[in-house]
């Protein structure tokens, strides 16, 4: 029985799923990231999490063929640690993630980059299949990012596609990550919530947290900017066209660099906005791309919010089956598109 499971760990949530062989999902659960305790108690709302998606797909955790997990922070896949998770409630010594999963489960762990994962789920089954060559950029908490070339994650060192913390403006705003005018320090989630609230501090009138309190949140959500902009609330449309022309000016810049020829929009802002504000997006870039009259193709993540989940269930050994006939057959229809 060839199941699987995938967990998203993401600054506000955490998705998980249960997929088949075909990686159609068979129970699927998200919950809320824990902002208090450590990283044992963040795991332990994993562990519970996929619980939860496993009986809705009417399976044990055990008798799952491995779990696959997509997580910030620094990635040591080998020894099955992450340290340095910045967005989760104090991580930074790193913490043996891998084995406290697999305990709880009984099954098989592996972990990824959550970027990553989410960038190989939209490349192997996603809006990324048609293209040798895609810059993904995953709008949320942070600004994550990737490049696929010749269908190939490329990795550098190790620290290739970190779109967020390319430098848009020197000596620009403080970004999350300690240095200054990163694209994340204007349009990552965080420091968007970080700005509003200083801004309402000195006066500014916003509906944006009113918003959240109605919602139940303590943060603001994609859903709380999605629902100020269809108030028209003048101040989020600041914000965001502030972050647009941000992610437009990164992402120009690394198209000039790569010459890509599309680009997939996710996180949970890029999903929830939707089509309508990734070719926003696309309008940003053309004032800084070297060849305007040849953009990229621009495509929201075809996997949704499931993207980092789904992706990362394709850790699991065997998961691909990189010459399976249901692959070729899916790789030349998209061809066809």
């Amino acid at each position: 029985m060839h199941i699987r499971g995938g967990i998203d760990l993401g600054g506000t949530k955490i998705q998980a799923v249960i997929v088949d062989h075909e990686h159609r999902v068979l129970g699927e659960m998200r919950t809320s990231t824990p902002h208090e305790g450590g990283p044992s108690d963040v795991a332990a709302t994993m562990a519970a999490t996929l619980g939860e998606a496993a009986k809705l797909a009417g399976v044990e955790t055990s008798a799952l063929l491995g779990v696959g997990v997509g997580s910030p922070g620094f990635v040591d896949a080998r020894n099955g640690t992450v340290a340095r998770a910045g967005n989760l409630p104090r991580w930074q010594e790193p913490f043996h993630l891998a084995a406290a999963l697999s305990e709880a489960l009984g099954a098989p762990v592996e972990l990824g980059n959550d970027v990553g994962v989410a960038l190989d789920g939209e490349s192997f089954l996603g809006a990324g299949r048609p293209y040798d060559s895609f810059v993904g950029v995953f709008w949320g908490t942070g600004i994550g990012g990737g490049v696929i070339l010749h269908h190939q994650r490329w990795l550098g060192r190790g620290a290739a596609g970190e779109l967020g913390h390319m430098v848009i403006k020197r000596n620009g705003a403080r970004c999350p990550c300690g240095r200054r005018g990163c694209v994340e320090a204007y349009a990552g989630r965080r420091a968007m919530e970080a700005r509003a609230r200083r801004d309402v501090e000195r006066g500014e009138k916003t509906e944006l947290f009113d918003i959240m309190e109605k919602k139940g949140r303590t943060q603001l959500s994609a859903g709380v900017f999605a629902k100020a902009l269809e108030k028209h609330d003048r101040y989020t449309e600041w914000l965001i066209e502030r972050a647009l022309k941000a992610l437009g000016a990164g992402l120009a810049s690394a198209c000039t660099l790569l010459d890509v020829e599309a680009i997939v929009v996710g996180g949970g802002l890029g999903v929830r906005l939707g089509q309508p504000y990734a070719e926003k997006i696309r309008d940003a870039m053309l004032p800084h791309l070297f060849t305007p009259d040849r953009p990229p193709a621009i495509h929201v993540a075809e996997l949704g919010d499931r993207a980092g989940a789904i992706g990362a269930s394709l850790l699991v050994p065997g998961a691909k089956g990189e010459n399976s006939p249901a692959r070729r057959e899916r790789n030349a229809a998209s061809r066809g598109r």
